[in-house]
């Protein structure tokens, strides 16, 4: 089975998630004064996260297809087209790290396949021409407020970039205004991936923790991965 960028990173956002509510909710048991000595997943198994998760329905987004295209006289339509799709996050610990990433494949497959992203980037554009865009906020605002956090992969630039001279090290994008305690980018730019949270420290007082347990993540998928490619190998 053949995994794309979106399903490994999809993959390690749920095992880093997992991780860290593991690591809260022991805890806080321990606070509390419960004992379990032998117990190793405290996550309740009732739990449930949703994402909001972005598409960009533009067929091509390099900059050297808007080059081209530029050169040739046709301006084309300029910017991007966002859709989105109501994600169901799988919340839990499992034995082996690559099962994070193939539920994550079948979840986005199936969103993919379905017309969820397209009918919502419609609804969006049809009602900020017919009612405007605040009419735009209060539908996505309600959409939105009903969801755990926000998370995007957006495919950058392949090659390197410069702005006024000046080569771009990383790229690093967020925004804020959100009805959401957490907001997950993760960004590629040439060989680099990137992973920017935005978090509210009244319910993730310690965001950097949960950084942590994504680069664990990840590291954990790698390895895990490997291992199954040399054994296949032998």
């Amino acid at each position: 089975m053949l995994q794309t960028l979106n399903d490994v990173v999809l993959g390690v956002t749920q095992a880093g998630l997992s991780r860290y509510l593991n690591r809260r909710y022991s805890e806080n048991m321990n606070l509390s004064g419960s004992d379990h000595p032998k117990k190793n997943d405290f996550i309740p198994k009732n739990i449930r996260l949703r994402a909001t998760f972005f598409f960009n329905l533009r067929p091509t987004t390099r900059i050297d297809t808007f080059v081209e295209t530029m050169r040739t006289g046709k301006m084309g339509r300029w910017g991007n087209q966002i859709g989105y799709v109501l994600l169901p996050f799988a919340i839990g610990l499992k034995t082996d790290p690559l099962d994070y990433v193939k539920e994550a494949k079948a979840v986005i497959d199936r969103k993919k396949a379905s017309l969820e992203p397209l009918y919502t980037y419609f609804v969006v554009y049809l009602v900020l021409k017919l009612f405007g865009i605040k009419a735009v906020g209060k539908l996505n605002h309600k959409v939105f407020f009903n969801t755990t956090l926000w998370f995007t992969n957006v495919p950058g630039p392949q090659e390197e970039v410069t702005f006024y001279g000046h080569e771009i090290t990383y790229i690093a994008p967020s925004c804020y205004g959100q009805p959401n305690a957490l907001m997950i980018h993760i960004l590629s730019y040439m060989d680099k991936l990137t992973f920017i949270i935005s978090a509210d420290e009244e319910t993730i007082p310690d965001p950097e923790r949960l950084c942590d347990d994504l680069e664990e993540s990840l590291y954990l998928i790698k390895t895990s991965a490997l291992v199954s490619e040399n054994a296949k190998n032998k």
